[in-house]
């Protein structure tokens, strides 16, 4: 990878190892060695957290964090390691309804609970713009991996890194087996055979993943988010933009999303999906100041057609506009109906904004393809 210097996951201050483990706690010791000893340059964390089960959890404290055997401790003296933080707290069980940690993960339910948990920790992790993230997907049940996996996919940056950590035979089916050595040391194998741990052999098997971050809306990033509301809103960031309006109802549908929009700016809406759909050109808004007969003729004739037979609420817009439409009530529209496009839809409502061209004089347009822009019923 090409990476600017300042996107080289090491170069950061917080540098940060999350894994999945289950029944086997090793995974942590496997990975930090193939991270910290063995890469060139090495990626050291600075605190490593885990997701796990309550038994996975009772294992990693009892392996890694104990007095003895202690091989947290052991592995960081073996290779002079720097302090890294990783205790107790940093160890999170996947948790029921009750808060309660789950001993295994076995119904939907629980499914469910893993893949919000989990997503929820990579957000929060990949919140903190002054840190890397490496994930390991080596250890735990499949779907704790997975669900890890898609979680980084759709918040990770382009200094996180994804990776399965491999350790070559028979070391991987050992209990006993917890890093190479420098030194000898002589384990019995679940076969019975003796081996040397300093023969062992770790490979890091990097994994690239597609990001998709920059296709969910900021308060997602910024806030608690399940697994489901993120997937929903990247996959709405994905498909074609498609805008359908319908005037009987007062809804649109656009980027996947359906919802009301007030009869005005639906109006002002309306005249530019009219114009995008004949393939007729940009606009110049009607001048500061100044009525434009033009510009009230096509406001209202939309207007009209979205108000049918409230002749109480025609009448007062028409009154409003009888001498034309000036400036001010154009940008006024256009700015409410943008609030609106942008409260429903986040990010995406770029697309289905009324583009200005960019440049002096401006014109005015929807700028969405023309085959993506319709009028129809809405549910």
């Amino acid at each position: 990878m090409n990476d600017s210097p300042e996107k080289r996951p090491e170069w950061y201050a917080r540098r940060v190892l999350l894994a999945v483990t289950g029944l086997s706690p090793q995974v942590v010791t496997e990975t930090l060695y193939a991270l910290a000893v063995k890469r060139d340059p090495p990626f050291v964390p600075t605190e490593i957290q885990l997701l796990t089960t309550a038994e996975g959890r009772q294992r990693a404290e009892l392996a890694l964090l104990s007095e003895e055997p202690g091989w947290f401790r052991r592995f960081c003296s073996d290779y002079d390691l720097p302090p890294i933080r990783f205790d107790a707290g940093r160890i999170h069980a996947i948790t029921d309804g009750s808060g309660e940690a789950l001993d295994d993960i076995r119904s939907v339910l629980d499914n469910e609970r893993l893949a919000d948990q989990v997503t929820e920790k990579v957000r929060e992790l990949t919140a903190d713009e002054h840190s890397a993230l490496h994930v390991s997907i080596a250890g735990g049940r499949k779907t704790m991996g997975f669900y890890l996996g898609y979680a980084l996919s759709l918040f990770g940056r382009p200094q996180d890194r994804l990776s399965h950590v491999l350790v070559s035979e028979p070391y991987e089916s050992s209990w006993d087996f917890f890093y190479p050595t420098s030194y000898s040391r002589v384990i019995t194998t679940r076969d019975n055979k003796l081996v040397d741990t300093k023969e062992a052999r770790v490979e890091l098997a990097d994994i690239p993943f597609v990001r998709l971050r920059h296709g969910l809306d900021d308060p997602l990033r910024e806030g608690k988010a399940t697994f489901s509301e993120a997937v929903a809103t990247a996959q709405r960031a994905l498909r074609p933009p498609e805008l359908v309006i319908d005037l009987t109802h007062r809804l649109v549908r656009a980027a996947g999303m359906v919802f009301e929009v007030p009869p005005t700016q639906l109006a002002l809406l309306s005249l530019f999906a009219q114009r995008r759909i004949k393939g007729e050109g940009p606009l110049p808004a009607p001048a500061k100041y100044v009525a434009n007969k033009a510009w009230s003729k096509r406001f209202l004739e939309q207007y009209r057609k979205i108000r049918k037979n409230e002749l109480e609420e025609i009448e007062r817009t028409e009154r409003a506009l009888r001498k034309g439409m000036d400036g001010d009530y154009f940008s006024s529209t256009k700015s409410k109906l943008h609030r609106t496009l942008k409260r429903h839809l986040g990010k995406e409502a770029a697309s289905y904004c009324i583009d200005d061209g960019g440049t002096r004089p401006r014109r005015y347009s929807l700028t969405l393809p023309q085959q993506a822009v319709r009028f129809g019923k809405l549910a």
